[in-house]
């Protein structure tokens, strides 16, 4: 009998975690259209579509961090990493990028925001095939570092990831 409670356990989690697709609204015209900003409160994260492929809207927000006087650290191709091991994954990127300018005096605020920083942009494709391009909201970033009087730079850093991205995603 014990046996038996953890197999039923298994099978109502698995039936449970079927795809979200399933239970979400399939309505594709606003999907496509969507350009404003929505938050994902739980994940702390804003999310925009992109009507570009990903790694056009990975190569769009390079060139606008680098013509704003940023440094792109990184540009991580996922989807080509899990292809040099055999696994697949559908296009996956994330751009690393920062500016001592804006970051040091969050550190100087709370030396753990440092964890966060440089600053991350993730672009993906989901199984629609639309492209979506995430980064980490400054204000959950504020509550997950519990800075206080930085609400300056971080309305600045808020404004900067708002206008790239949407310079990133832009027709």
């Amino acid at each position: 009998m014990l046996k038996i409670i953890p197999i039923a356990a298994l099978a109502l989690l698995a039936t449970s975690c079927a795809s979200v697709e399933n239970i979400l609204p399939n309505n594709t015209e606003h999907a496509t259209t969507m350009t404003t900003p929505a938050t994902h409160a739980k994940k702390g994260l804003i999310t925009l579509q992109s009507q570009h492929s990903v790694s056009d809207t990975a190569n769009k927000l390079t060139k606008v961090i680098e013509n704003k006087g940023m440094t792109v650290f990184a540009q991580v191709d996922h989807q080509k990493n899990a292809a040099g091991v055999n696994l697949s994954l559908r296009p996956t990127q994330v751009v690393m990028f920062g500016n001592p300018k804006a970051g040091t005096p969050l550190m100087n605020c709370e030396q753990s925001i440092a964890i966060d920083l440089p600053q991350k942009v993730l672009i993906t494709e989901d199984a629609q095939q639309r492209v979506w391009l995430s980064y980490n909201d400054p204000q959950y970033l504020k509550n997950r570092h519990n800075l206080q009087g930085c609400d300056k730079e971080l309305a600045n850093i808020a404004k900067a990831l708002n206008g790239i991205s949407q310079a990133a995603i832009a027709k």
